[in-house]
C-alpha cells in the first residue's frame, strides 16, 4: 500500500469511528454516539432509531450535530418518520429538554423543520423533525392526504417518542409548528399537557385557508355548495377507480361557477405576471430548497379530497386552554400570513408573545438565517421548559 493510500485508509477508518477532524491538523476525539445506544435508550415499543443514510437535507448541515433516523407510531397506527437531532457533545447519560417540530404544510423534514431542529439542537435541545402521516417518509397507503386531526395527533405521538428517551427529561418538552402545521401544534398543546411550551413560526391557519380561503375572501354560500359538490364527485371517482386523484387543497371558484384546481403545486415555470406570494413559495420549494418528496416541490399535489377534513373540523378551537403554559408566535412584518398570527394572538390567554421580524416575508422565516430569531426561540424554550 502506498503512503497516500495508507493515509486515506486511516482517515476513512477514523471517520467511521466517529472522530471529527479540525482544520490545521488538530483533532478532537468526539466519538459519535452509536445508534444501538440511542435505540436502547428508547422505552417506546413501537419505535426505531437507525443511522441516517442517503441524507437529502437541503440546508447547510452542522457536522457537530449528530442526527439519526427515527420512526414512531401514532395512536391511529400510522408510522411517523423523523430525524432525531442531538446537542453538541451529546452525553446519553444526561437528560436534556426536547422540542418536537413539523411543518410547513406540504414540506418534508429535510427542509424547514430540519433546519429549525438543527439550530435548536445547537442550543442544547434534543429535537425531532418529522413528516406528518401520509406525507414524506411517513406511512399511509393513501398518500399526500391532509388531516387536521391526524396531523395534530402526530405532534402528540412525537411527544410519546421523545418523552420515552432516557436522555430526555419528560417534564421539559416543547412543540414548534411552522407555517401550515402551526395550527396542529397549538391544537395539540391545548389538550396534551406534556407540552410545556409551544411556538409557531410563519403561522398559517389551514382550517381557514382551506375552508374559507385567505382572509375569508373567496367563498359565498353558493360557492361553498359548488365546492362541496366538486368534492363529492371526486370522492365518488376515487371510490370507483380505487386510485387517488391529485388536486388543489385550496379550491377557487371562477365567475362561471367552475372549480379551480390543479394536479401539481406549481407550473414548471412561473408566468411573468405571477403574484408575489406564489413567486415567493415557488422560489423556495422549486428553487433553493427543492426536495422530491415534498408535495410543494412541483412533483405532486395533495389528494384532491384533502379539503374534507378541514371543512369538517376547525383547528385551534380550544387554544385558550393552553394557558398558563406559554405560547410564542413568530411572524414577519411583510408576511402575507401575518394576520393569522395576529388573530391567534388575540385568542390566546397569557402568557403569550408575538415577535414581528422587521422586513421579513413569509418564506424568509423558512431559511433566511439573518431573519429567523433563533436566539429568541431558544431563550423561550430555555426559560419555559424548566
Amino acid at each position: 500500500m502506498t503512503l497516500g493510500k495508507k493515509k486515506k485508509a486511516i482517515l476513512t477508518a477514523a471517520v467511521f469511528a466517529g472522530l471529527i477532524f479540525m482544520v490545521g491538523g488538530n483533532t478532537m476525539a468526539h466519538a459519535a454516539t452509536p445508534v444501538t445506544e440511542l435505540a436502547q435508550a428508547s422505552q417506546m415499543k413501537r419505535s426505531t432509531i437507525t443511522p441516517l443514510t442517503n441524507d437529502s437535507r437541503v440546508f447547510k448541515l452542522d457536522k457537530d450535530i449528530e442526527t439519526a433516523k427515527v420512526t414512531f407510531d401514532n395512536r391511529y397506527g400510522y408510522t411517523v418518520a423523523g430525524h432525531l437531532y442531538l446537542p453538541k457533545n451529546f452525553d446519553a447519560h444526561k437528560q436534556y429538554p426536547a422540542v418536537v417540530i413539523s411543518g410547513p404544510f406540504g414540506a418534508v423534514k429535510e427542509q424547514v423543520s430540519g433546519l429549525y431542529a438543527q439550530e435548536l439542537a445547537k442550543q442544547g435541545f434534543v429535537t425531532v423533525a418529522f413528516d406528518p402521516s401520509m406525507t414524506g417518509e411517513s406511512s399511509g397507503t393513501r398518500r399526500n392526504m391532509g388531516s387536521p386531526d391526524i396531523f395534530t395527533e402526530d405532534f402528540s405521538a412525537a411527544v410519546d417518542f421523545v418523552s420515552n428517551l432516557k436522555f430526555v427529561n419528560p417534564g421539559e418538552i416543547g412543540a414548534l409548528g411552522i407555517c401550515g402545521l402551526s395550527g396542529m401544534a397549538l391544537t395539540a398543546a391545548a389538550n396534551d399537557t406534556r407540552i410545556k411550551a409551544v411556538a409557531t413560526s410563519a403561522m398559517y391557519d389551514m382550517s381557514e385557508s382551506i375552508s374559507d380561503h385567505y382572509k375569508g375572501a373567496y367563498y359565498t354560500p353558493e360557492q361553498r355548495q359548488i365546492v362541496k359538490h366538486h368534492l363529492a364527485k371526486l370522492r365518488d371517482a376515487e371510490a370507483k377507480s380505487g386510485e387517488a386523484i391529485r388536486g388543489a387543497h385550496e379550491l377557487g371558484v371562477n365567475a362561471d361557477g367552475t372549480v379551480q384546481t390543479f394536479d401539481v403545486m406549481f407550473p414548471d415555470q412561473l408566468p411573468k405576471d405571477a403574484d408575489p406570494v406564489t413567486t415567493e413559495f415557488y422560489n423556495y420549494y422549486v428553487g433553493r430548497a427543492y426536495h422530491p418528496r415534498a408535495i410543494n416541490s412541483n412533483t405532486s399535489a395533495w389528494d384532491s379530497t384533502t379539503p374534507y377534513g378541514f371543512f369538517n373540523f376547525n383547528l385551534m378551537e380550544n387554544i385558550d386552554e393552553i394557558s398558563p403554559r406559554p405560547v410564542l408566535l413568530i411572524t414577519g412584518e411583510k408576511a402575507h400570513s401575518k394576520y393569522f398570527a395576529d388573530e391567534v394572538y388575540e385568542k390566546l390567554k397569557a402568557p403569550k408573545e408575538e415577535i414581528v421580524v422587521p422586513g421579513a416575508t413569509h418564506t424568509d422565516l423558512y431559511d433566511q438565517m439573518d431573519k429567523i430569531p433563533f436566539a429568541k426561540l431558544a431563550a423561550f424554550y430555555k426559560e419555559n421548559l424548566k
